[in-house]
């Protein structure tokens, strides 16, 4: 398929979802892919230099370590492209099939995410809104968690304090469904290998330092369109 037929597929789908979104089912949070030449990561491919937005981030409350990119497939690092929705500046759209996400910018560009997408994650589509935004949450798991390894995660009922071993990460965005609670985020995780795959549980990850850099981007109010 060429890059307009696809751009165009993809922006139908976005309009599907806007006419008549699917409710979100409620959940809780907690494969190789092809390479690219590493050449094309660089002025005019990826619009970044992974040496530095990928670098170790001693500023932050709980310093990030720096995130060995170079050993990562290249399909999931962070990347300028041609926006291939369609959608409104601002918008973020979730492909969990191809496992990336996008925020859309100005002049028909966008910056793509690699995530990773739990179980859960591709059993949901439609729309959602940005309701609220937090640097190093909280992770609280839920009754099913509970019920589910009461040794695991039962320590925890009362919250996990935000820090490296938090399985949201650095920062996690909340999606609300006609203002009620998703119980869904985008978020970080203390698993960067897990970014471009499937896994048995949990909502959108991405790496810490992406999740960062999505959470300066996005406002609270933001729309959110998961496409299945």
């Amino acid at each position: 398929m060429s890059d307009a037929k696809a751009k165009a597929a993809l922006a139908g789908v976005s309009r599907r979802l806007l006419l008549g979104a699917m409710p979100l089912a409620l959940a809780g949070c907690a494969g190789g892919l092809p390479s690219l030449d590493m050449g094309d990561l660089f002025d005019g491919g990826s619009g970044f230099d992974y040496d530095r937005i990928y670098s170790a981030k001693p500023e932050e409350e709980h310093p990030l370590p720096a995130l060995p990119w170079r050993s990562l497939e290249s399909t999931v690092l962070r990347r300028k492209v041609e926006d291939p929705t369609g959608e409104r500046p601002g918008t973020i759209v979730v492909d969990t099939y191809k496992k990336h996400l996008y925020f859309v910018q100005r002049g028909g560009q966008a910056v793509r995410y690699g995530i990773g997408v739990g179980k859960e994650g591709f059993e949901w589509q439609g729309k959602a809104t940005i309701a609220r935004k937090a640097k190093w949450p909280t992770w609280t798991p839920t009754p099913e968690m509970l019920q589910r390894d009461p040794k695991l995660n039962g320590p925890w009922a009362g919250g996990m304090p935000g820090g490296l071993q938090n399985p949201l990460g650095a920062r996690a965005m909340y999606l609300y469904q006609n203002g009620r609670d998703s119980s869904y985020r985008i978020h970080g995780t203390t698993e960067p290998r897990s970014i471009g795959k499937a896994m048995s549980s949990g909502c959108i990850r991405m790496f810490n330092h992406d999740v960062a850099d999505l959470y300066e981007r996005a406002d609270v109010g933001a729309q959110v369109l998961i496409l299945s």
